[in-house]
């Protein structure tokens, strides 16, 4: 099984949105000692990307960094198009940018909706379909962060909640798509994980933040990593995962 996955990996190009922190960030450190050829890391501040490249601490792989807003088509189409020229071939895009704005639905700005859905959906459809042909020529992966709330929502998430759902709904439709191709689609679904932007949730809300209580972003990492490496026999296409106490 080890030289299955080791296989799977061995001169990949990967792309990781969101690569600067949180669960993009530790999966592009796990990815970094997996004999990929390269991980192209995406994210809007250059400068934290470049400090995920020194974390990494390696030379044998290259890691190269992409200055990108994902509320610009622009700006998104010419990253995909860089990442080909440089590279030649894509074969795993890992999802894992995001924002959140928490509110009842009563006094939620609509302006807050709408950069959800844009950095949330729109900006993951776009960067997916810019990449497809190329992922699809090598047999690819595609793994989409999502989240708990994608699957049952609650209240005083319902903005980031229908635009997880709507995520669910389009990784669903494109893995039956692309199945016939050889290309596999994951989506994870992550409960409280102690990251920078659950911190900002805690905070806002006034709530004591205790990292330790929640889930790593190296503990969904580890469950995506080995999820990319199974044999091409298999496809695991959801999984959920939760810390381990509950509140």
């Amino acid at each position: 099984m080890k030289y299955v996955t080791m296989s799977i990996f061995k001169k990949a190009v990967v792309v990781v949105t969101g690569a600067s922190s949180g669960i993009g960030r530790a999966i592009t450190l796990g990815l970094a000692s997996r004999g990929v050829e390269a991980i192209c890391l995406v994210g809007r501040d250059m400068q934290e990307l470049e400090k995920v490249v020194l974390s990494a601490k390696t030379d044998k792989i290259t890691m190269k960094c992409f200055k990108t807003d994902l509320t610009i088509d622009k700006e998104i189409s010419a990253t995909a198009d860089g990442m080909i020229q440089t590279f030649g071939h894509v074969d795993m895009l890992i999802h894992c940018a995001g924002t959140i704005s928490l509110g009842l639905m009563e006094a939620s700005k609509i302006g807050d909706f709408d950069r959800q859905y844009i950095l949330n959906v729109r900006a993951p459809y776009l960067f997916t379909q810019k990449l497809l042909p190329a992922i699809k020529a090598r047999k690819g992966q595609i793994v989409f962060i999502n989240s708990s709330v994608g699957l049952i929502s609650k209240e005083n998430v319902g903005q980031y909640a229908a635009t997880k759902h709507a995520l669910k709904a389009m990784s669903d439709s494109l893995r039956g798509e692309v199945n016939p191709h050889g290309v596999r689609v994951l989506s994870v679904y992550p409960g409280q994980t102690a990251t920078p932007m659950q911190e900002k949730l805690y905070t806002s809300s006034g709530k004591n933040y205790n990292p330790e209580k929640l889930m790593q972003p190296e503990d969904v990492a580890s469950v995506v990593i080995h999820s990319l490496g199974l044999p091409h026999t298999a496809e695991v296409t959801d999984i959920m995962i939760r810390p381990m106490q509950k509140p």
